[in-house]
């Protein structure tokens, strides 16, 4: 792939390669833009196949970052990290200590937390090389069960949309992905009388979450054929694509992956299907908005951060009439209102005020 041509396409502003040989440590951070402040983005460790999967993967997970944290209203960039290495096999001391020394070069420009493969206790070790480190036990914690809350509040606002009537008792969810998002959103919907169909692509560990949460388990690949109102993926990104989509049967597609439509054109394919998509920047942005208030000038303060994931409902339902009004995609309309405030923010920035 030519790097310059893909930063180009979508507007990237670095890349950053970082190779340690004692560690054997492969890092790619990639900073997609920063018009509204530093780039706060999670680290993901997953054993790419090739190289360019790795870069394109962080170039897609970066630039969504941007459009979560300004669609958030937040004062934050989008950036992301990438870590070529086997989460089950790969970690150590010495690996994510050399990761934090690569985030502390940069400065401030990336701002780390954890994402798949990598757990809040990876980011206390990161932490003691850098401080640029948010979702730390010690502040505003493990963003996961703020993002799992921020999912339902958006899946029943979803459903609201859908037939007027906001709850998920006696609804049918099958959810794609049993990680720490995953699980608790199975635990939150399981609570509010929830019927839910469940799997994983780890499937041992799988088996025994659906059956600890209460869950119904389904074969990987079987998810996407289960007759559901509500389809919530939160597993990995472009799962929602050519082949996929025609087999999905739910009213609604609702979860906390990144970057889960394939390409944009899809978000219009799943419209013209009848099937309501709930934007992933905006309905998995619970994790970042409590990562992010950690950095407040005033420090973490949980209930402003938690006041926040609960108005995600609200955005989803004006994002919803926005998109209904005009014809369009749920996915245009929430591109449309994060591009709008970064342009705005961006030129009010561009006057100089010196420090």
């Amino acid at each position: 792939m030519n790097i310059f041509d893909a930063m180009k396409e979508h507007g990237h502003e670095e890349i950053v390669f970082w190779y340690d040989k004692e560690t054997g440590l492969r890092a790619i951070v990639a900073i997609h833009d920063t018009s509204l402040g530093p780039a706060l983005g999670g680290c993901r460790m997953w054993p790419y196949a090739e190289e360019a999967e790795a870069v394109t993967d962080a170039l897609r997970l970066s630039r969504g970052m941007t459009f979560k944290n300004s669609a958030m209203g937040l004062d934050m960039g989008g950036g992301k990290a990438v870590l070529w290495a086997d989460g089950e096999s790969d970690k150590s001391e010495a690996l994510f200590r050399s990761f934090g020394r690569l985030v502390q070069s940069l400065g401030g420009r990336y701002i780390t937390a954890e994402d798949v493969g990598v757990t809040a206790e990876d980011m206390s070790v990161v932490a003691r090389e850098t401080r640029y480190v948010g979702g730390l036990a010690e502040n505003s914690g493990d963003p996961s069960p703020v993002t799992a809350r921020g999912v339902y509040e958006g899946i029943c606002a979803a459903l609201e949309a859908v037939d007027g009537k906001g709850t998920v008792d006696g609804r049918h969810v099958a959810v794609q992905g049993l990680g720490h998002v995953g699980s608790g959103l199975v635990e939150l919907l399981v609570q509010a009388g929830a019927t839910v169909s469940a799997t994983d692509i780890h499937e041992a560990a799988g088996r025994r979450a659906a059956s600890r949460l209460g869950a119904r388990w389904v074969e990987p690949d079987a998810i996407y054929d289960v007759p559901c109102d509500v389809f919530a993926p939160c597993a990995l990104g472009a799962i929602l694509n050519d082949s996929t989509i025609p087999r999905l049967q739910c009213k609604v597609v609702a979860g906390s992956a990144n970057n889960q439509l394939a390409e944009e054109r899809h978000g219009e394919m799943l419209r013209q299907r009848g099937i309501l998509y709930a934007p992933d920047f905006v309905i998995n942005g619970g994790g970042v908005v409590n990562v992010a208030d950690a950095f407040h000038p005033d420090g973490y303060h949980p209930e402003r951060a938690l006041a926040r994931v609960r108005a995600i409902g609200d955005q989803l339902r004006d994002i919803f009439q926005i998109a209904n009004r005009n014809g369009i995609s749920p996915s245009e309309a929430a591109n449309q209102l994060a591009l709008k405030r970064l342009d705005l923010i961006g030129r009010i920035r561009r006057t100089y005020i010196p420090e």
